[in-house]
């Protein structure tokens, strides 16, 4: 795994909306610095990274850096308890046709 996706893992979750600017402008700058494409194994250390909410938008951006590794990161339903980003992942791939519909 390249260092720029183990900083960015090692920061845990994205911080939610109470966070200060400085925080996450800090978060996002990290994402910014992984080069696209992820590999499969970046990707689904990355899926642990979104927090509680969209984290001013950079939980987008999270979700569509996880997308340019091999998909789908997410085979199986997460379930109705599971986080929204990984729900959303989930469904997207579904949607696109990697994952068989239920």
């Amino acid at each position: 795994m390249r260092p720029e996706v183990q900083t960015f893992v090692a920061d845990g979750p994205l911080p939610d909306w109470d966070s200060s600017e400085e925080e996450v402008d800090r978060r996002y700058d990290q994402l910014c610095a992984i080069v696209r494409p992820v590999t499969g194994e970046e990707a689904k250390a990355l899926v642990s990274c979104f927090g509680p909410d969209d984290c001013y938008g950079v939980a987008w951006t999270l979700l569509h850096l996880i997308e340019t590794g091999p998909n789908p990161v997410l085979a199986t339903d997460p379930g109705p308890d599971a986080n929204e980003w990984h729900q959303r992942l989930y469904l997207r791939a579904m949607n696109g046709g990697l994952i068989p519909s239920a």
